[in-house]
């Protein structure tokens, strides 16, 4: 077994040598949401930092199984299921009432979404009745808007077609634009959560690119800069 590692590794050496004479393709897969509205505006940041390396992205509901070799990292919503993988926690996200400029003027507090039109994220961990609790009102009976997907209800919330619970790291850009806002931002409890985790086999640590894509998203939700010159 002692012989037979070291060929391995001496192998696996030798295939990373070859790879990098040529560009090196990182495959990633990723929770929807969080691909669309985090992830792929920010794919060119990364290349720019890493030259040498490609990205291919897929964005779907299943948990990737790395058993078959299709994808060397997975970044899920909620609990992983994977076995057998190293799991890194991406950092707290923070659950508040997003909704349009217009819509805001007549939002002061808690109790005015009482009677509001609340849009839901059906597999969102962090649900609107939570929310209520943690500002001391009972949540009332929801009526209305539901999807699947948080972007579905960012987008929706944009157009001014009500209230969405969201994750302010998912709606960043809308945040950042304006045409979302948060309208009881320091005036009522928001709900902080880990919503995200990164998770890849063991083995893959050692791949140069798998390493130098994690460290690179770990570092930008941080709010770092990285680069490298692989």
């Amino acid at each position: 077994m002692r012989h037979t590692g070291a060929a391995f590794d001496q192998l696996r050496r030798g295939l990373e040598e070859v790879a990098a004479r040529g560009p090196q393709l990182v495959r990633v897969h990723s929770a929807p949401s969080f691909a669309a509205q985090w992830l792929a505006p920010r794919l060119a940041q990364f290349l720019a930092a890493y030259p040498k390396l490609e990205v291919r992205l897929a964005a779907n509901t299943d948990y990737v199984r790395f058993s078959n070799d299709d994808f060397d990292i997975d970044i899920v919503y909620g609990p992983p299921r994977a076995e057998g993988v190293e799991i890194v926690p991406l950092p707290e996200e923070t659950v508040t009432p997003l909704c349009s400029p217009a819509l805001a003027k007549s939002i002061r507090n808690a109790a005015d979404l009482l009677d509001r039109t609340l849009i839901r994220s059906d597999v969102k961990q962090v649900q609107w009745h939570q929310w209520f609790t943690a500002n001391g009102l009972e949540a009332p009976a929801l009526h209305g808007m539901r999807f699947d997907r948080s972007f579905l209800a960012i987008a929706t919330a944009a157009e001014g077609l009500g209230v969405a619970l969201e994750s302010t790291l998912l709606a960043e850009r809308e945040l950042a634009s304006g045409r979302l806002v948060a309208p009881l931002a320091a005036r009522a409890n928001d709900i902080r959560y880990v919503g995200h985790r990164l998770i890849y086999p063991r083995a893959s640590r050692q791949r140069s690119a798998v390493r130098a894509f994690a460290d690179w998203l770990v570092a930008q939700l941080a709010g770092a800069t990285v680069g490298s010159s692989l």
